[in-house]
């Protein structure tokens, strides 16, 4: 790969998992205001219905259907399970705030971009150095800093959360496993059509377990809510698969770990600006929070502008030289 189509693959993994990032990070907005009207399954359901719908027909005018013409077997199974994982992430991890606080079950699920790092470095052999793995500690040091008073033990039994924490952690291994899956077939099939058959399973397996009637009486407003819950969908993991494709997963789970830092802002705008005052309130953060917004930032910038800045130095060189 010359330097040129490298600093274009950069540049490309860079938007990609930005939009990621941002409409990952504004979605529990809409999904903590659709739990008054809707079940998470039967909200599940209509994202992966609107999802597939889009991509089907985005890949059907692309003419990019024919990728699933003479796919080998392993392929298939591949593609079946990460969409089993997939579902599993979307509902355990619901199930689990029945057990911990939505902070703290959040705060559990940050582990995943370190199993999605270590991930790459198991199964597609990428390499950590000290730089990396020095970011990479002070982005769960900040983590840690930024969540620390989510650990609240008092409102349930030491059981309970244990119970919680395991079950958010089945929900990471589940998303871990779907990503390392969708980066391993990403020679065979395009990230689009990955997600086009995980939608369409998901419809079919999570109809039964869903409460149709339920569309019936939602008004206008709770419409656009499930509206943008699933252009989420399809924008966010549509982004997600394409930065896999471009980036390492260790630098892709790099920028993933913003995702928490936009929520927490994107929901003190919303308390700032007086919106649904009813639902939402300020999570007040002390020193050590701010301190642990700081850290991540910086870790997550650093992580991803030193690699970027090697490239063009050594590309440079690479140039002076000839």
């Amino acid at each position: 790969m010359n330097s040129e189509q490298a600093s274009a693959n950069t540049r490309l993994g860079l938007i990609f998992v930005s939009i990621a990032v941002f409409f990952w990070g504004i979605l529990p907005i809409a999904l903590k205001l659709s739990g008054g009207f809707i079940t998470p399954v039967t909200l599940t359901w209509f994202r992966f219905v609107m999802a597939l719908v889009v991509t089907l027909l985005i890949q059907w005018r692309l003419g990019a259907l024919r990728q699933f013409v003479g796919l080998p077997s392993l392929v298939w199974l591949k593609l079946l399970l990460a969409g089993v994982l997939l579902m599993c992430n979307y509902v355990s991890f619901v199930y689990s705030l029945g057990y911990l606080a939505p902070g703290t079950a959040q705060l559990n699920f940050q582990t995943a971009p370190f199993f999605l790092a270590f991930g790459g470095v198991l199964f597609f052999k990428e390499r950590f150095n000290a730089f990396q793995l020095s970011c990479f500690a002070t982005l769960g040091l900040g983590m840690l800093m930024f969540f620390h008073p989510q650990f609240d033990l008092n409102q349930a039994s030491a059981h309970q959360v244990l119970l919680g924490i395991m079950i958010v952690q089945f929900s990471v291994i589940s998303w871990t496993s779907y990503a390392l899956l969708q980066k391993s077939i990403s020679q065979q099939l395009s990230p689009s059509n990955v997600l086009l058959f995980i939608y369409a399973l998901g419809i079919v397996l999570m109809a039964p377990l869903s409460d149709f009637s339920q569309f019936e009486a939602m008004t206008l407003d709770q419409w656009w809510i499930v509206l943008f819950c699933g252009a989420n969908t399809l924008i966010a993991y549509g982004c997600f698969g394409q930065a896999l494709h471009y980036w390492p997963t260790a630098q892709v789970s790099a920028m993933l770990s913003l995702t928490p830092v936009l929520s927490f802002s994107a929901t003190e705008l919303v308390v700032s600006f007086g919106w649904w005052s009813g639902v939402f309130t300020s999570a007040n953060i002390d020193v050590l929070s701010f301190m642990g917004i700081v850290l991540i930032v910086c870790a997550v910038f650093v992580v991803q502008i030193v690699p970027m800045y090697q490239k063009r130095k050594q590309a440079k060189a690479f140039r002076t030289v000839l």
